[in-house]
Protein backbone atom coordinates (compact mmCIF):
# COMPACT_ATOMS: atom_id res chain seq x y z
CA UNK A 1 0.00 0.00 0.00
CA UNK A 2 2.57 2.88 0.84
CA UNK A 3 4.34 1.83 -2.49
CA UNK A 4 1.29 2.30 -4.21
CA UNK A 5 1.07 5.52 -2.57
CA UNK A 6 4.43 6.58 -3.35
CA UNK A 7 3.57 5.73 -7.19
CA UNK A 8 0.85 7.65 -7.45
CA UNK A 9 2.23 10.91 -5.98
CA UNK A 10 5.58 10.35 -8.11
CA UNK A 11 3.02 10.54 -11.41
CA UNK A 12 1.26 13.42 -9.75
CA UNK A 13 4.56 15.11 -9.26
CA UNK A 14 5.35 14.33 -12.65
CA UNK A 15 2.13 15.19 -14.26
CA UNK A 16 1.94 18.60 -12.50
CA UNK A 17 5.89 19.43 -13.84
CA UNK A 18 4.82 18.50 -17.12
CA UNK A 19 1.72 20.69 -17.11
CA UNK A 20 3.46 23.56 -14.74
CA UNK A 21 6.38 23.55 -18.26
CA UNK A 22 3.07 23.28 -20.64
CA UNK A 23 2.06 26.74 -19.16
CA UNK A 24 5.22 28.27 -18.61
CA UNK A 25 6.24 27.95 -22.57
CA UNK A 26 2.67 29.39 -23.30
CA UNK A 27 3.59 32.55 -20.89
CA UNK A 28 6.73 33.11 -22.28
CA UNK A 29 5.40 33.37 -26.12
CA UNK A 30 2.29 34.94 -24.67
CA UNK A 31 5.20 37.67 -22.86
CA UNK A 32 7.32 37.87 -26.29
CA UNK A 33 4.42 38.80 -28.05
CA UNK A 34 2.90 41.19 -25.59
CA UNK A 35 6.71 43.02 -25.54
CA UNK A 36 6.98 43.45 -29.48
CA UNK A 37 3.38 45.06 -29.10
CA UNK A 38 3.52 47.36 -26.80
CA UNK A 39 7.04 48.16 -27.98
CA UNK A 40 5.63 48.75 -31.01
CA UNK A 41 2.37 50.95 -29.48
CA UNK A 42 4.98 52.77 -27.53
CA UNK A 43 7.28 53.59 -30.12
CA UNK A 44 4.40 54.22 -33.25
CA UNK A 45 1.15 55.47 -31.71
CA UNK A 46 2.19 58.89 -31.95
CA UNK A 47 3.12 58.68 -35.24
CA UNK A 48 -0.21 56.89 -36.30
CA UNK A 49 -2.99 58.71 -38.01
CA UNK A 50 -5.81 58.64 -40.41
CA UNK A 51 -4.02 60.97 -43.04
CA UNK A 52 -0.57 58.50 -42.46
CA UNK A 53 -2.80 55.72 -43.83
CA UNK A 54 -3.86 57.87 -46.65
CA UNK A 55 -1.33 60.03 -47.91
CA UNK A 56 1.49 58.87 -49.92
CA UNK A 57 5.37 58.89 -48.35
CA UNK A 58 6.88 61.63 -48.70
CA UNK A 59 10.75 63.38 -47.81
CA UNK A 60 11.89 59.64 -48.20
CA UNK A 61 9.35 58.68 -45.82
CA UNK A 62 10.03 60.82 -42.69
CA UNK A 63 6.83 62.54 -43.55
CA UNK A 64 3.63 61.62 -45.48
CA UNK A 65 1.92 58.00 -45.00
CA UNK A 66 2.20 54.72 -46.61
CA UNK A 67 -1.02 54.69 -48.95
CA UNK A 68 0.76 53.92 -51.65
CA UNK A 69 2.98 51.10 -49.86
CA UNK A 70 -0.51 49.24 -48.69
CA UNK A 71 -2.24 49.48 -52.42
CA UNK A 72 1.16 47.93 -53.48
CA UNK A 73 1.29 45.46 -50.51
CA UNK A 74 -2.16 44.35 -50.79
CA UNK A 75 -1.71 44.01 -54.38
CA UNK A 76 1.54 41.70 -54.20
CA UNK A 77 -0.09 39.63 -51.45
CA UNK A 78 -3.12 39.50 -54.06
CA UNK A 79 -1.36 38.50 -56.65
CA UNK A 80 0.48 35.51 -54.73
CA UNK A 81 -2.08 33.88 -53.08
CA UNK A 82 -4.40 33.82 -56.58
CA UNK A 83 -1.42 32.18 -58.40
CA UNK A 84 -0.61 29.87 -55.10
CA UNK A 85 -3.33 28.68 -53.65
CA UNK A 86 -4.72 27.00 -56.52
CA UNK A 87 -1.61 25.40 -57.49
CA UNK A 88 -1.02 23.98 -53.97
CA UNK A 89 -4.30 22.84 -52.58
CA UNK A 90 -4.52 20.96 -56.44
CA UNK A 91 -1.23 19.33 -55.65
CA UNK A 92 -2.17 18.55 -51.63
CA UNK A 93 -5.26 16.93 -53.19
CA UNK A 94 -3.51 14.68 -55.47
CA UNK A 95 -1.21 13.49 -53.00
CA UNK A 96 -3.63 13.26 -49.92
CA UNK A 97 -6.54 11.49 -52.19
CA UNK A 98 -5.12 10.12 -55.23
CA UNK A 99 -1.03 9.18 -54.87
CA UNK A 100 -0.52 6.00 -52.37
CA UNK A 101 2.02 7.96 -49.66
CA UNK A 102 4.46 5.02 -50.81
CA UNK A 103 4.56 5.43 -54.69
CA UNK A 104 7.87 7.29 -55.67
CA UNK A 105 5.95 10.07 -57.22
CA UNK A 106 4.62 10.99 -54.07
CA UNK A 107 7.74 10.89 -52.46
CA UNK A 108 10.15 12.84 -55.30
CA UNK A 109 6.91 15.71 -54.97
CA UNK A 110 7.11 15.71 -51.31
CA UNK A 111 11.42 15.82 -51.49
CA UNK A 112 11.14 18.59 -53.87
CA UNK A 113 8.52 20.56 -51.52
CA UNK A 114 10.77 20.11 -48.54
CA UNK A 115 13.87 21.81 -50.46
CA UNK A 116 11.75 24.54 -51.64
CA UNK A 117 11.04 25.00 -48.38
CA UNK A 118 14.60 25.31 -46.96
CA UNK A 119 15.30 27.93 -49.62
CA UNK A 120 16.49 31.13 -48.62
CA UNK A 121 14.25 34.17 -49.96
CA UNK A 122 17.45 35.98 -51.09
CA UNK A 123 17.64 32.74 -53.58
CA UNK A 124 13.88 32.97 -54.56
CA UNK A 125 14.14 36.83 -55.56
CA UNK A 126 17.28 36.18 -57.36
CA UNK A 127 15.27 33.39 -59.46
CA UNK A 128 12.47 36.18 -59.66
CA UNK A 129 14.59 38.62 -61.54
CA UNK A 130 16.46 36.34 -63.69
CA UNK A 131 13.20 34.74 -64.83
CA UNK A 132 9.86 36.81 -64.14
CA UNK A 133 11.79 40.74 -64.50
CA UNK A 134 14.08 39.74 -67.31
CA UNK A 135 13.35 36.58 -69.16
CA UNK A 136 9.46 37.15 -69.50
CA UNK A 137 9.77 41.14 -69.67
CA UNK A 138 7.63 41.86 -66.46
CA UNK A 139 10.22 44.46 -65.03
CA UNK A 140 10.52 45.72 -61.50
CA UNK A 141 7.04 45.08 -61.09
CA UNK A 142 4.19 44.32 -58.82
CA UNK A 143 3.61 41.05 -61.42
CA UNK A 144 7.24 40.05 -60.73
CA UNK A 145 7.29 39.94 -56.97
CA UNK A 146 3.77 38.56 -56.50
CA UNK A 147 4.78 35.45 -58.99
CA UNK A 148 8.07 35.28 -56.69
CA UNK A 149 5.96 35.07 -53.51
CA UNK A 150 4.01 32.42 -55.02
CA UNK A 151 6.87 30.24 -55.52
CA UNK A 152 7.75 30.97 -51.74
CA UNK A 153 4.48 30.53 -50.91
CA UNK A 154 3.88 26.65 -52.70
CA UNK A 155 5.84 24.44 -50.19
CA UNK A 156 3.98 25.87 -47.12
CA UNK A 157 0.30 25.51 -48.67
CA UNK A 158 0.93 22.21 -50.13
CA UNK A 159 2.31 20.67 -47.37
CA UNK A 160 -0.15 22.00 -45.01
CA UNK A 161 -3.28 21.19 -47.18
CA UNK A 162 -1.54 17.44 -47.54
CA UNK A 163 -1.14 16.93 -43.69
CA UNK A 164 -4.98 18.37 -43.48
CA UNK A 165 -6.61 16.51 -46.00
CA UNK A 166 -5.10 13.36 -44.50
CA UNK A 167 -6.08 14.15 -41.19
CA UNK A 168 -9.54 13.32 -42.29
CA UNK A 169 -10.78 10.32 -40.75
CA UNK A 170 -11.70 7.69 -43.29
CA UNK A 171 -14.89 6.96 -42.61
CA UNK A 172 -15.50 10.19 -44.19
CA UNK A 173 -14.92 8.61 -47.48
CA UNK A 174 -16.13 5.16 -46.96
CA UNK A 175 -19.44 6.61 -45.97
CA UNK A 176 -19.44 8.99 -48.93
CA UNK A 177 -19.05 5.92 -51.02
CA UNK A 178 -21.61 4.06 -49.16
CA UNK A 179 -24.12 6.36 -50.15
CA UNK A 180 -23.16 6.77 -53.83
CA UNK A 181 -21.73 10.02 -53.74
CA UNK A 182 -19.07 10.84 -55.91
CA UNK A 183 -15.29 11.29 -55.05
CA UNK A 184 -15.75 14.94 -56.06
CA UNK A 185 -18.71 15.75 -54.45
CA UNK A 186 -17.32 14.11 -51.08
CA UNK A 187 -14.47 16.11 -52.03
CA UNK A 188 -16.23 19.58 -52.03
CA UNK A 189 -18.77 18.83 -49.45
CA UNK A 190 -16.84 17.01 -46.55
CA UNK A 191 -13.45 16.06 -47.02
CA UNK A 192 -12.62 20.07 -47.64
CA UNK A 193 -14.56 21.46 -45.54
CA UNK A 194 -13.22 19.26 -42.05
CA UNK A 195 -9.74 19.88 -43.19
CA UNK A 196 -10.67 23.68 -43.22
CA UNK A 197 -8.89 24.40 -40.20
CA UNK A 198 -5.75 23.26 -41.38
CA UNK A 199 -5.92 24.55 -44.71
CA UNK A 200 -6.25 28.04 -42.96
CA UNK A 201 -3.57 27.46 -40.98
CA UNK A 202 -1.19 27.06 -43.70
CA UNK A 203 -3.02 29.96 -45.65
CA UNK A 204 -2.18 32.45 -42.75
CA UNK A 205 1.45 30.98 -42.32
CA UNK A 206 1.74 31.39 -45.77
CA UNK A 207 0.29 35.10 -45.51
CA UNK A 208 2.25 35.86 -42.42
CA UNK A 209 5.78 34.81 -44.74
CA UNK A 210 4.62 36.81 -47.70
CA UNK A 211 3.44 40.25 -45.80
CA UNK A 212 7.06 39.98 -43.90
CA UNK A 213 9.28 39.34 -47.11
CA UNK A 214 11.83 41.64 -48.05
CA UNK A 215 14.73 40.48 -49.66
CA UNK A 216 12.67 38.53 -52.47
CA UNK A 217 10.86 41.57 -53.12
CA UNK A 218 13.73 43.88 -53.17
CA UNK A 219 14.83 42.05 -56.95
CA UNK A 220 11.53 41.73 -58.48
CA UNK A 221 8.71 44.39 -57.08
CA UNK A 222 10.88 47.07 -56.74
CA UNK A 223 11.62 49.83 -54.58
CA UNK A 224 9.56 53.01 -55.42
CA UNK A 225 7.20 54.41 -53.17
CA UNK A 226 4.83 56.28 -55.46
CA UNK A 227 1.20 54.74 -55.92
CA UNK A 228 1.29 52.01 -58.76
CA UNK A 229 -0.95 52.25 -61.85
CA UNK A 230 -1.51 48.60 -62.58
CA UNK A 231 0.27 45.49 -61.58
CA UNK A 232 3.50 46.07 -64.30
CA UNK A 233 4.33 49.26 -62.01
CA UNK A 234 6.88 48.91 -59.51
CA UNK A 235 6.27 49.08 -56.10
CA UNK A 236 7.34 49.03 -53.00
CA UNK A 237 6.25 46.20 -50.04
CA UNK A 238 5.31 47.30 -46.19
CA UNK A 239 7.97 45.24 -44.84
CA UNK A 240 10.64 46.47 -47.44
CA UNK A 241 9.65 49.99 -46.35
CA UNK A 242 9.81 49.11 -43.14
CA UNK A 243 13.97 48.13 -43.68
CA UNK A 244 14.17 51.12 -45.85
CA UNK A 245 13.46 53.75 -42.81
CA UNK A 246 14.74 51.93 -40.05
CA UNK A 247 18.30 51.31 -41.86
CA UNK A 248 18.88 53.83 -44.33
CA UNK A 249 16.84 57.22 -43.42
CA UNK A 250 17.72 58.92 -40.51
CA UNK A 251 14.94 60.45 -38.57
CA UNK A 252 12.52 57.78 -39.97
CA UNK A 253 12.43 55.73 -36.88
CA UNK A 254 8.79 56.98 -36.19
CA UNK A 255 7.69 56.26 -39.25
CA UNK A 256 9.02 52.81 -38.86
CA UNK A 257 7.52 52.00 -35.64
CA UNK A 258 4.37 53.38 -37.14
CA UNK A 259 4.52 51.15 -40.37
CA UNK A 260 5.37 48.26 -38.43
CA UNK A 261 2.29 48.43 -35.89
CA UNK A 262 0.29 49.03 -39.33
CA UNK A 263 1.75 45.54 -40.22
CA UNK A 264 1.37 43.78 -37.29
CA UNK A 265 -2.46 44.78 -37.06
CA UNK A 266 -3.39 43.85 -40.75
CA UNK A 267 -1.56 40.54 -40.05
CA UNK A 268 -3.93 39.91 -37.14
CA UNK A 269 -7.04 41.14 -38.85
CA UNK A 270 -6.62 38.94 -41.51
CA UNK A 271 -5.98 35.71 -39.15
CA UNK A 272 -9.07 36.73 -37.32
CA UNK A 273 -11.09 36.92 -40.43
CA UNK A 274 -9.48 34.03 -41.93
CA UNK A 275 -10.43 31.97 -38.72
CA UNK A 276 -13.73 33.25 -38.63
CA UNK A 277 -14.55 32.21 -42.15
CA UNK A 278 -12.95 28.94 -41.93
CA UNK A 279 -15.10 28.00 -38.74
CA UNK A 280 -18.60 28.94 -40.32
CA UNK A 281 -17.47 27.19 -43.59
CA UNK A 282 -16.68 24.47 -41.67
CA UNK A 283 -19.86 24.43 -39.59
CA UNK A 284 -22.17 25.25 -43.01
CA UNK A 285 -20.50 22.85 -44.89
CA UNK A 286 -20.53 19.47 -42.42
CA UNK A 287 -24.26 20.84 -40.88
CA UNK A 288 -25.78 20.76 -45.01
Amino acid sequence: MPETITLQTKQKIRDCTAQGLIYLAVLLVSAVFVWLLTDLVRGGIAHLSWAFLTESPHDAGRTGGIASILVSTLLILLVALITAIPLAWSTAILLAEFVPVESNFGKTVRFSLYVLAGVPSIVFGLFGNAFFSIYLGLGFSILSGGLTLACMLLPILTSTAEAGLRAVPDTYRLSAAALGISRTAALIHLIMPAAAPALTAGLLIGVGRALAETAALLFTSGYVDRMPGSLLDSGRALALHIFDLSMNVPGGDNAAYASALVLVCLLLSINILAMKLAYGLQRRKIMT
